[in-house]
């Protein structure tokens, strides 16, 4: 069995002027990307977006340095009916007002771009990459991937040393990931930088998430402590990617960015080893071009319709889409 998508619709744009939440006027944000969302506890999701702009932004594109440039922002929302749209109930703020730049940056970083998240016992936890320097569309290079961590809902995060993988020959398998909790354990699909690559699955132990040393690795029958042995979960190219648990139909999902296909690739397994089905494009780069991400909203992991956010390199902004889903 595995899914099938019936249709897709594009719903609104989420973020930037003239949407329904106003993220211009309500938190400098103009123009932003990705939208990682995940079930934050309390009733809310968060959502976790990239390189963010405000006043001045130039109108095609992402341009670090100018026009209010933040690396990272976080919002949050209580919606639970998504037909209409994803509304916004606040961001965590600087203190000028605005949208405030939650995972720091430092020297030899050109961003930190967030990849996936989750809340494990009220702790916040964030995959993110550090952008040594930009390539050719869909090419990069990072120093490395780690895991960022919070203790006060968001507000502020800390990057641990100990939770990285250092990406010094441009080989790391981890350096973007997409976490997914199961059977007790913390997962991590993982891919090199850029989007030309397999994905591999590693795991850990939710008291030992922040130690990279603990993390063990798939070779394709069992679990070993080295990243040099993990092997592909499935043969094909991904690039940003969401993965979540449908507890309607009993399967994972795995949302990404697949730029051979040319468009996002909806895929499904009956376990987070596999075997995965070999998906299908549920939002074409040919009718919406230069898209990117697909992040799941895990509170419409029950039912036929599945929420997600996509990006469009223009206008530089997030959409929520729906797609229907059904087995065969």
């Amino acid at each position: 069995m595995e899914i099938r998508a019936v249709e897709t619709e594009r719903i609104e744009q989420v973020t930037g002027a003239g949407t329904a939440n106003r993220t211009d006027e309500r938190f400098a944000v103009t123009a932003t990307d990705l939208g990682i969302l995940w079930d934050a506890g309390g009733g809310r999701v968060f959502a976790l977006f990239g390189d963010t702009f405000g006043a001045g932004w130039g109108g095609r594109g992402a341009g670090p340095g100018s026009a209010d440039w933040r690396s990272n922002v976080l919002a949050w929302s209580t919606a639970r009916d998504l037909s209409g749209g994803l509304p916004f109930d606040g961001v965590v703020e600087r203190p000028e007002g605005g949208a405030a730049q939650v995972l720091p940056s430092g020297r030899r970083e050109v961003t930190v771009i967030p990849n996936s998240a989750i809340t494990v016992d009220g702790t916040h936890y964030v995959h993110y990459m550090s952008v040594r320097e930009w390539g050719r569309p869909g090419h990069w290079r990072t120093n490395h991937a780690g895991i960022a961590v919070s203790t006060d809902d968001g507000r502020t995060w800390d990057k641990p040393r100990s939770a990285r993988w250092k990406n010094r020959d441009g080989r790391s398998r981890f350096q973007i990931g997409a976490f997914a909790r199961d059977a007790g354990a913390v997962h991590l699909f993982g891919t090199t930088n850029g989007r030309h690559d397999v994905p591999y699955l590693a795991r850990v132990e939710p008291a030992r998430l922040l130690h990279a040393d603990a993390w063990e690795y798939w070779d394709g029958r069992d679990w070993r402590d080295d990243e040099r042995h993990a092997a592909p979960v499935f043969d094909g190219s991904v690039g940003e990617m969401s993965v979540g648990y449908h507890s309607g139909f009993g399967l994972w999902l795995m949302m990404h960015l697949d730029e051979p296909r040319k468009g996002i690739v909806l895929r499904s397994a009956p376990s987070l080893t596999g075997p995965w089905s070999e998906g299908e494009v549920v939002v074409s780069g040919e009718e919406y071009p230069a898209i990117y991400g697909g992040f799941l909203h895990p509170w419409s992991l029950e039912g036929p319709e599945l929420y997600y956010l996509v990006s469009q390199w223009e206008p530089y902004n997030v959409f929520l889409t729906r797609t229907r889903l059904d087995v065969g």
